[in-house]
C-alpha cells in the first residue's frame, strides 16, 4: 500500500482515492532510454539492472517486456511549444518496460520510484 489519502474515522465522498495498492512482487521498471538507443531493442532480450537503493552489490534481471507507444514529450499534460523558431533537435526519451524475477523482488525488495541503471542484451534476439 503507498500514497494513503484517508485516516481511520475520516468521512470520504463516493469515487475518492482512497490509497494507490502497489504489487511489488510483480514490480517492472520503465527504463527511458534515449530514442537512439533503441534500434537493436526487442521484446524478450535479458536485461540487467542496480538499484542505487542496493548499490552494484545488487543485480536484478529481467527481460524487456515492451516498448512505449510514444514518447513521454509526446504524452505530456502540456506539450513543448516549439512554434517559436527553435530549431534545435531533442533526443526524445521511450519507455521500455523491463519485467524484473520475482525471486530476485523477494530477497531484495523495492519500491515505487527508485532509480535503477539498465542494461539490456541486444546481442540476443
Amino acid at each position: 500500500m503507498a500514497k494513503r489519502q484517508a485516516q481511520v474515522g475520516q468521512r470520504v465522498q463516493a469515487g475518492s482515492q482512497l490509497l494507490s495498492v502497489v504489487p511489488l512482487q510483480q514490480a517492472h521498471v520503465d527504463a527511458n532510454f534515449k530514442e537512439v538507443q533503441l534500434d537493436k531493442v526487442r521484446i524478450g532480450q535479458p536485461a540487467t539492472l542496480t538499484a542505487d537503493l542496493y548499490g552494484s552489490r545488487i543485480t536484478y534481471h529481467g527481460k524487456v517486456a515492451g516498448l512505449a507507444g510514444g514518447s513521454g514529450a509526446a504524452f505530456a499534460t502540456i506539450p513543448a511549444q516549439n512554434a517559436t523558431g527553435n530549431w534545435i533537435k531533442v533526443v526524445q526519451r521511450l519507455p521500455v518496460r523491463i519485467a524484473l524475477d520475482p525471486a530476485e523482488l523477494r530477497a531484495h525488495p523495492l519500491q515505487v520510484g527508485l532509480s535503477m541503471e539498465v542494461t539490456i542484451d541486444t546481442a540476443s534476439e
